[in-house]
C-alpha cells in the first residue's frame, strides 16, 4: 500500500512525534503520583534518558512506544513502504534500548519497560506485581486512612 501523503507532508507529520510526555507516559505518572511515589523526568545524568525515575526505589521506567521499538504487536507493525529504512531504523532503537538497559542494571536501577499496548485497565496490577509487597501494603495503608 503506497502513502497517502506527498513525502513533504508525511516529513511534517513525522516530524511531529515527540518523544517526551507521551499520552501514555502521562497515564503512567498519574497512577504512581496518586499513589504516593514521587519521581524525576527524562533524567539525562542516565543511560537512555529514562521517562520515569524513581530515584528513592533506584527504579527506571521507560514507556515505549510500539511502533518505534518494534513491538510484535498490531501497534508495532513495520510499514510495507521503505522497509529497509524502517527495519534499520528500529534495530538500531532496540540495539541503544538494551545498552541503555545493562548500563542502568550494571549501576545498580531497576528497569521496567512498558510498552504502549500495555497501558490500560491491567497497568496498576503490573505496577504492584514490580514494585512488590511494599508497594501494596503502602497503598492499602493510604485508603484506610483516607
Amino acid at each position: 500500500m503506497t502513502d497517502v501523503f506527498t513525502p513533504a507532508k508525511r516529513s511534517a507529520i513525522m516530524a511531529k512525534i515527540r518523544g517526551k510526555d507521551t499520552a501514555p507516559e502521562k497515564i503512567v505518572r498519574r497512577l504512581l503520583h496518586k499513589h504516593g511515589y514521587r519521581f524525576r523526568l527524562h533524567r539525562k545524568d542516565l543511560p537512555g534518558c529514562p521517562d520515569i525515575v524513581l530515584p528513592k526505589y533506584r527504579t527506571v521506567i521507560f514507556v515505549h512506544g510500539c511502533f518505534w521499538h518494534g513491538h510484535r504487536c498490531k501497534r508495532g507493525a513495520k510499514p510495507s513502504s521503505n522497509s529497509t529504512f524502517w527495519e534499520d531504523k528500529i534495530n538500531r532503537n532496540n540495539q541503544r534500548d538494551k545498552a541503555a538497559n545493562k548500563r542502568l542494571k550494571s549501576m545498580g536501577w531497576r528497569v521496567l519497560v512498558l510498552w504502549q499496548c500495555q497501558i490500560g485497565d491491567d497497568l496498576q496490577v503490573r505496577l504492584l506485581r514490580f514494585f512488590g509487597t511494599k508497594y501494596l501494603a503502602k497503598t492499602q495503608r493510604q485508603k484506610r486512612h483516607s
